[in-house]
Formats: C-alpha cells, structure tokens, sequence
C-alpha cells in the first residue's frame, strides 16, 4: 500500500512538472526540431509584460510553483536588449505561441529569422504549399518560419527586411529595404518591399518584368502563381516568390543565387525582419 501511495505521489509530481510546459502549446515545436531547454525565454529570469502590460518575472521553465507567465513578445524585437541571439518563444496578435531564432547581434538586434539556408543544406526545399505555410527545418541551421507565421508577424505593424547573403567568397554582403509585408493567404502571400539600400544589390527589385520578385505571388510546386508558362518551383526547385522565373533564389538545395553577386554559388542566406524605426 505505501508503495502504491508512493508511486502516486511521483506521477503526481510529474504531472505537476510537466503541465506548465505542456500548456504552452507552441504550434511548431516539432516543426522546427527544437527542444523545450533550447528556448532561451523559458530559463531567463527578464522581465517581459503580461496580456495587461505590466511587466512580469520570467519563470524557469520546469518549476511548477511558476508556470512561464502569458504575454510574448509579438516578436524579436520585444526580446530585451543584450540578450543573447538564439531561440526564442514569440506570440504574434492572434496566434498559438511559436518559436523563431532571433538575432540579437547584428545592427542593434531585435531581428525576427524568417529564413536561413547553406550551401551544404541536408533540406531539399522541394516541399508543398501547406508545407511552406507552416514551416519546416531546424531552427538552429537551415529553415523557412512559414509564409502563414511570416504574414501574421508582419501584419502587426510596418517592418523593415535584410537579407544577408555570404557570397562564393563566404564574404556577407546586405540587401535592406526599408518596407516589408506579406498578403494574407487569399491573395497568395503576396511580397510588398519598399526602397532598397546595402552593398549586395537590388536583386528582389531588379527592373526586369521576368526576374522580379517584388509584388509577386508565392508559389510551390504544388501551387504555381508566377507569370512563367511553365511552373517555376518545379522547374528550379523549392518554394518562392517567382515572377518568370527568378534572380533570387534562396529555398533551394545547394544552387543559392542573388542577383549577379552569386549565381548559384553563395555560401548561404538569411532573411531578418523587424518593425521599421519609424514606426
């Protein structure tokens, strides 16, 4: 009897310990191969504010006496500044919580990763349209966040987007601009840049009707949106926002391109968007 009585009390403590995680509910979890200890936000002790603005204290993730407090931050650039880059729990308006990488190094911080890839990628990027709506990957090399998450994040307020890409040289070369936007689903994820600055080149915005990606659709293989007669995602490989067809390509295995700096040679490529200063 007092062994049964013990073994109760020891599921009952791990229930105890597991339900504050498990009520967290972070929609990509799995999606994006992350481990509840790997999340930064879950074992900080900074404040962040709760659904009524006061600021509240962290919890440690794992101890029941404090179940992680409500109120995300919208995104990465809530996170507090001098925290380090890494994996972050975020809750855009109107979404489950999710979990991004946030980079909290480059040109004061605060940038939400919406996609990463490398040259040397195990990712084939050739996925559906529900897969890139929702993300997939690992969050600590190569991903895509998903165009769903990308376009409730940028709903919030106005943004601004850098895309950083190491050249055949490994070299980082940055392509700014100073909007950034996607449309809802029903009018196909839409891309909405503003004016470019940087040393890489307006590649995304490039004045060619056919290389353009600037106020073009998304497309997948699965789901073709593009002015080409053919199906560029099929032909090229992987998801994006493909006129006929493309001087960008970043969701691809091993063939990334930007513009005449790296024509299918770049070492790798990174997407990093955050509320414009203006705003």
């Amino acid at each position: 009897m007092a062994a049964r009585h013990s073994n109760l009390l020891l599921f009952t403590s791990v229930l105890a310990l597991l339900a504050p995680l498990l009520a967290l509910d972070i929609e990509n979890l799995e999606r994006l191969k992350t481990n509840l200890d790997e999340i930064i936000n879950l074992h900080s002790d900074e404040p962040h504010p709760d659904e009524g603005g006061k600021n509240m204290q962290r919890s440690r993730a794992g101890d029941p006496r404090n179940p992680p407090a409500p109120g995300w931050p919208k995104d990465c650039s809530e996170i507090p500044a001098g925290s380090p880059s890494g994996v972050y729990v975020i809750q855009p308006t109107g979404l489950h919580p999710i979990v991004v990488y946030c980079e909290m190094n480059v040109t004061d911080g605060g940038w939400t990763v919406i996609q990463r890839n490398r040259q040397s990628t195990e990712i084939t990027w050739d996925e559906s349209w529900s897969t890139y709506k929702y993300g997939f990957g690992n969050v600590h090399t190569e991903y895509w966040l998903g165009t769903e998450y990308i376009h409730q994040i940028s709903k919030q307020t106005v943004y601004q987007v850098r895309f950083a890409i190491w050249d055949a040289t490994n070299n980082i070369n940055f392509a700014d601009y100073n909007l950034f936007s996607l449309e809802d689903e029903s009018h196909g994820y839409r891309l909405r840049l503003g004016t470019y600055s940087g040393l890489a080149g307006d590649a995304m915005a490039t004045n060619s009707a056919s290389t353009v990606h600037d106020n073009m659709k998304f497309s997948a293989k699965d789901r073709d949106q593009d002015t080409y007669s053919g199906n560029c995602a099929s032909s090229y490989g992987g998801g994006w926002w493909y006129s006929a067809c493309y001087s960008v390509r970043l969701n691809v295995k091993g063939a990334i391109t930007w513009g005449s700096l790296c024509n299918g040679n770049c070492k790798a490529s990174a997407v990093l968007i955050r509320p414009a200063p203006y705003c």
